[in-house]
């Protein structure tokens, strides 16, 4: 089993965010355990990266994000992934690079908070509670 975390989904980890946190690091963590493979598209990387130097520190941010490197394996976003992402024709362009990514590393499973952002990805999104159970 294949997942792609969308920002969403490891911010609430890193940043400690209530209500989301508890099922969000129980899906990294069974990603850590070997239990799951785990993906984060490479724009989300800089993402997080941007926002925990805003909140913690840049020197926090970069050990999050060298964490975080241990445990998920970053999707490429090149080229064909924004190509692809612009063929789907979404209102968020954010989303449907996160879906390209998704469908590029065979992802079987979109993890988000945001699943109706993505119903026309014919993969399976689900929030890190529905997928847990």
């Amino acid at each position: 089993m294949k997942l792609l975390l969308d920002t969403n989904v490891v911010l609430d980890v890193l940043a400690a965010r209530e209500p989301y946190l508890k099922a969000s690091a129980q899906t990294l963590a069974l990603v850590e355990q070997g239990k799951v493979k785990g993906f984060i598209a490479t724009h989300s990387v800089t993402t997080i990266h941007y926002l925990l130097s805003k909140h913690l520190s840049r020197k926090r941010a970069q050990a999050a994000i060298v964490q975080l490197l241990n445990v998920l394996q970053v999707a490429p976003v090149d080229q064909g992934v924004i190509l692809q992402a612009l063929s789907l024709g979404w209102p968020d362009f954010e989303d449907a690079v996160q879906a390209a990514a998704a469908l590029n590393v065979k992802a079987t499973h979109l993890i988000t908070r945001n699943p109706r952002d993505f119903k026309a990805l014919p993969i399976e999104v689900l929030t890190p509670e529905e997928w847990l159970q």
